[in-house]
């Protein structure tokens, strides 16, 4: 079957009565203005006709694409899911689109995917929890980091020790004083931090301590070392909401009850939380403003290099015992 000729900008322009230049003025919203008359003429022979301008050449024309690069670690994990789905909505109320890509943690990777992006000419990169200082020596578009701070952009991020330190003494509320960690990554962070300032603050030693991967595996597994524990836990504070569903599931094959015999609290707040069993209590993560910061300072601009941190949600549902 023969393919059907592509429709033309001489195309539009016949069938509205204009010169090509006007259907220009109109699809690319100037350089000159077109009577609100004829503008409507134009766009019904768009309508029509199934006109689709070339995005490229009009972006080469504009200098713009207005398309966002996405970075994120991990893209099955719903954390990023839910980020990413928070900033398409942001960028799309402001007439952008959002070309995303996952870095596998690897900084290889995620160096390779910004060049890449570069090469496809976005407006601007958003960077989530990048695993090192990239080089961005070579780009000359606006780049936003989120959920970690680099040296020479701003960032976007949740006030990590302080969500961490709350949820933390929400288990200490409960009676707890041996409050276990199980933490993503082999450096302390500020979730380590205030899960620390909390038991300090009470005048407690460190609980038991497992470092693992930010995944479900990585927080089963966690959640058997500190079930082995000699000075085992009656509460655990889980850094992402996936180790704590790992811990979860620890905690039930060993036949104990949550949270009767271990309360659970974890980071992130996504919606995967409020399905497991026993319902997880969350910091959450203000991922919407967030979003709406980072596109912002794209869109907009900014003066200054600044890292930028929000608030958390301390959300309680029945694995702490409320």
């Amino acid at each position: 079957m023969p393919k059907a000729t592509p429709v033309t900008r001489n195309d539009v322009a016949q069938y509205a009565g204009v010169s090509t230049a006007v259907v220009s003025y109109v699809v690319n919203e100037g350089p000159r203005p077109v009577a609100p008359e004829t503008r409507d003429r134009v766009l019904e022979a768009i309508r029509v006709l199934g006109y689709r301008p070339n995005a490229t050449a009009r972006a080469l024309r504009l200098g713009t694409t207005r398309t966002f690069g996405l970075i994120t670690p991990d893209g099955g994990n719903p954390l990023f899911a839910e980020l990413a789905k928070a900033i398409d909505k942001e960028a799309a109320a402001r007439g952008y689109v959002v070309l995303q890509t996952g870095a596998d943690g690897d900084p290889a990777t995620e160096q390779s995917k910004i060049a890449e992006l570069l090469i496809r000419r976005v407006s601007g990169l958003l960077l989530v929890a990048p695993t090192e200082d990239p080089d961005l020596s070579e780009t000359d578009i606006p780049v936003i980091a989120i959920n970690r701070v680099l040296s020479t952009v701003s960032s976007v991020r949740p006030q990590y020790r302080e969500g961490a330190r709350r949820g933390v003494e929400h288990l200490l509320e409960h009676g707890h004083r041996r409050v276990g960690l199980v933490i993503g990554g082999g450096r302390s962070g500020e979730r380590e931090l205030g899960w620390r300032d909390a038991l300090r603050a009470a005048g407690l030693e460190d609980g038991p301590i497992a470092r693992t991967t930010f995944s479900r595996q990585g927080g089963y597994d966690a959640g058997h070392e500190l079930l082995a524990a000699t000075n085992r836990p009656t509460a655990v504070f889980a850094s992402s909401d996936l180790q704590a569903v790992g811990v979860l599931r620890a905690i039930h094959e060993a036949g104990l009850r949550i949270p009767d015999d271990i309360a659970v609290l974890a980071f992130d707040g996504t919606a995967e939380t409020e399905y497991s069993w026993p319902p997880l209590s969350v910091v959450r993560q203000p991922l919407e403003q967030m979003a709406r910061e980072a596109v912002s300072r794209l869109i907009d601009g900014q003066d200054a290099v600044e890292a930028v941190t929000y608030p958390t949600d301390l959300i309680l549902r029945r694995s702490c015992g409320c």
